[in-house]
């Protein structure tokens, strides 16, 4: 099992912003926002060959060159490998990254393709090895050959010290759940399923607990939805317009945390950090200013009397 130390600073840096997330970002704004997190004391940063089609495994790597080794975590994702040819025709349109769109993603869990998406990525990267290596979505594809190919290909890859701590990655309960169950997990990345608007995560977390797992807590304002103080007109949930029920429960909590002096995306950072499985909690940046926006708002201390106050309310499982 691993020995690594996921809760590094306020929070880890995610990654997928700047492998051009919905919207280009310069070069020099996803560099900034890398060197931003640094000045606050971040030192995760988490990443993917799925975001921007490796853009962000190479803006991250060169940001991060030159710093001292041991004083940072990295964590990649396998599962797609990065094939030459042409997609769909736009890129923005079927992966949701706005780079061009000369490259495929193809699923191949198999244990050659799993060593070399990891051998690519350290490439991007211009690392030797990785802190966390992910399966990436497994449940898209096929939950039943990840589990059985990857996460066997990935536990003997930290054997080999390529990688010092495996898991799985999903907004998917039932595929972490499956996952955890293995016995080959450290640690799983959860996805917008344990967060301030609703934790259907929450028995997947209690287990995690139990069996030793680490959890990492990613899409905490549920794409959008929980990252303003009031929810705006068009927010996002799930990277789809937000439905009004949601709507209508983000802005109860928002009257909660109003009454506390707390305000929504300060609630939502706060909260998966309760629960004892969840060691760290990754926020996306796409410049410093969000970079800055987000240790700001991971500074504040939460009063306990509002989690009892949305319970009562019913705006928070027990």
């Amino acid at each position: 099992m691993s020995d690594v130390e996921l809760d590094r600073g306020p929070f880890w840096f995610g990654g997928a912003g700047i492998g051009n997330l919905l919207r280009e970002v310069s070069d020099a704004d996803a560099r900034a926002a890398v060197d931003a997190a640094w000045d606050v004391g971040v030192r995760g940063f988490d990443t993917a060959p799925h975001y921007g089609l490796g853009l962000s495994e190479r803006r991250l790597g060169a940001a991060l060159a030159g710093r001292p080794r041991d004083e940072y975590l990295v964590s990649t994702k396998v599962g797609r490998l990065l094939v030459p040819g042409r997609g769909a025709g736009d890129d923005l349109a079927s992966g949701g990254f706005a780079v061009p769109d000369d490259t495929v993603r193809q699923w191949d869990p198999s244990p050659s393709g799993v060593r070399r998406s990891l051998d690519e990525s350290l490439g991007r990267l211009g690392l030797d090895h990785v802190d966390v290596a992910y399966l990436h979505d497994p449940d898209v594809y096929s939950l039943a050959d990840g589990l059985t190919q990857a996460l066997p290909t990935l536990a003997d890859l930290r054997g080999e010290g390529v990688v010092r701590a495996v898991g799985v990655g999903s907004n998917s309960v039932d595929a972490l759940a499956a996952a955890v169950e293995t016995g080959s997990c450290d640690v799983v990345m959860l996805a917008g399923r344990y967060t301030l608007l609703e934790q259907p995560a929450a028995t997947l977390v209690d287990r995690c607990a139990e069996l030793g797992v680490d959890v990492v807590a990613v899409g905490v304002y549920n794409s959008g939805l929980l990252s303003s103080p009031r929810p705006q007109p068009g927010a996002t949930y799930d990277y789809a317009t937000a439905p009004v029920r949601l709507v209508e429960r983000a802005d109860a909590i928002a009257d909660v945390c109003e009454r506390h002096g707390v305000t929504l995306p300060e609630a939502a950072v706060a909260f998966p950090l309760r629960a004892p499985a969840v060691r760290a909690i990754a926020l996306g940046a796409q410049s410093a200013s969000q970079v800055r926006q987000n240790a700001e708002r991971a500074s504040v201390t939460v009063p306990e009397e509002l989690w009892d106050d949305l319970r009562a309310a019913g705006l928070l499982s027990a």
